[in-house]
């Protein structure tokens, strides 16, 4: 007892040793306040006029510097989250373990933290591996730059001044693409594991070289991620997948040696024997919609990497004498089941993955009534798109979807004509089925109700 209080006595002495931060102005870095959200420059500002400090900090500091356009904007004060829910009428406090604002301002909202006390496992909660579980304590802006995770994210932007404070030289390592962590990497690699996935995400994302010094001991480090929260780790993959950067992403942790076993879909995707090239395109088509700025659906992500193990488990079921209809969907529920264990796929992404999954058997059906229903599926696009998919790798004919697409805008003439070219004699691709007879169940006909794809 006596030796970890003098631990925490000396710490706490050496805390207070923090170098003032070097001032960083606006011909250096390049951030005017024009290229700050208007949301992010009224929080800032109004909190200042009320006479706390208030900066733009981490991840849009960091982006903008590297010339990324943002995606949201936090704020960091040493205001208190009731002083600033007193200051903005659209705001609300969230969260019980560490309180923070969020602050609607038109369609954004901006969200405002405290500054934070350094984290120190001696002084708070942690598991028997290191982890840090809580972590509630206020400290000083030079306490909360020291606790962030990487030096370029431990940026802080001064929209009124156009200065950004730079306590660790993050804006340096930025220039010199270089990676660094703050402070013993094996440390901060124990208070949360779910960093070595952010260094690799990062990197790729901002064309950095992660330093020696924090690379070296991930490989060694990566079993704690098995002590990551299922929910932590599948915000970090989601993340890290539509980064629009997944392939150079998901090609680091091969080389990290970020699978084998720690995380399933890891495993599918880098170890993928029969739908490699289906994956790999999947995801390069993923990182192409995220740059040109277009919607991207995790469901429809998810769906593709995990669909060949769903096809290996589905062709075993039907080996052993299972019916293709309820094959299918025990093969769906095993996978997505296996997947859970430590990813926690939320349920509505969940339920798209189905859907998407279910229909693509009922693509082979071109004749009767069975098209005309199948085009009034809530997910057809999505459907469709995926069917595409395995067409451009390989595992289906080209001519199936471009059947699907000249039926699906065609008008009443030009449908006819195509089942009747089809009852004639079929595609390449797809042979001719028997009719079922009047009254009987839909193949793979189960109704979800959803939100129209895009």
């Amino acid at each position: 007892m006596i030796r970890k209080l003098l631990r925490r006595v000396f710490r706490r002495t050496a805390s207070t040793t923090v170098p003032e931060p070097a001032l960083v102005p606006v011909a250096q870095h390049g951030i005017t306040r024009e290229r700050i959200s208007p949301a992010a420059n009224k929080v800032c500002t109004t909190l200042q006029d009320a006479g706390f400090k208030a900066y733009v900090v981490g991840g849009a500091v960091r982006d903008l510097i590297a010339g990324i356009v943002p995606k949201d904007y936090d704020v960091a004060t040493d205001a208190t989250p009731e002083e600033v829910r007193g200051l903005f009428r659209r705001s609300r406090i969230i969260g019980r373990r560490f309180k923070i604002v969020h602050v609607m301002s038109g369609p954004e909202t901006i969200e405002v933290s405290t500054f934070r006390a350094r984290q120190d496992a001696d002084s708070h909660e942690t598991d028997e591996h290191g982890r840090i579980l809580r972590d509630n304590v206020f400290g000083s802006q030079e306490e909360d730059a020291g606790r962030r995770d990487f030096t370029v994210n431990a940026l802080y932007y001064d929209p009124v001044s156009e200065t950004v404070l730079d306590y660790h030289h993050g804006v340096a390592d930025l220039q010199q693409k270089t990676l660094r962590m703050i402070g013993d990497p094996r440390v901060r690699y124990r208070e949360d594991p779910v960093r070595m996935l952010r260094a690799v995400r990062l990197g790729a994302k901002l064309g950095l070289s992660i330093d020696p010094a924090a690379r070296h001991p991930i490989r060694e480090m990566a079993s704690l991620l098995e002590n990551v929260p299922p929910a932590r780790l599948f915000d970090e993959m989601l993340k890290l997948l539509l980064s629009g950067h997944a392939v150079n992403c998901l090609k680091q942790l091969r080389e990290e040696g970020l699978h084998h076993g720690l995380l399933p879909l890891l495993d599918v995707i880098l170890e993928q024997p029969l739908g490699e090239r289906f994956v790999w395109l999947a995801l390069e088509n993923t990182d192409h919609r995220v740059r040109q700025g277009k919607p991207v659906s995790p469901g429809f992500l998810f769906a593709t990497l995990l669909w060949h193990e769903v096809l290996a488990n589905w062709a075993a079921r039907r080996a052993e004498g299972e019916h293709a209809h309820p094959a299918l969907f025990a093969a769906m529920d095993e996978v997505l089941g296996s997947q859970a264990e430590k990813l926690a796929i939320t349920r509505r992404i969940a339920g798209d993955i189905k859907e998407i999954w279910s229909l693509q058997p009922r693509f082979e059906r071109r004749v009767g009534k069975a098209p005309f229903r199948l085009l009034e599926q809530p997910r057809f696009r999505a459907a469709w798109d995926f069917l595409l998919l395995r067409a451009q790798s390989g595992e289906v004919g080209l001519d199936l979807p471009a059947w699907w697409d000249r039926f699906a805008h065609g008008g009443h003439d030009e449908r006819e004509n195509l089942l009747k070219e089809d009852a004639g004699g079929g595609s390449a691709s797809t042979p001719r089925r028997r009719r079922r007879k009047s009254g009987s169940r839909e193949e793979n006909g189960r109704e979800v109700e959803t939100a129209p794809a895009e």
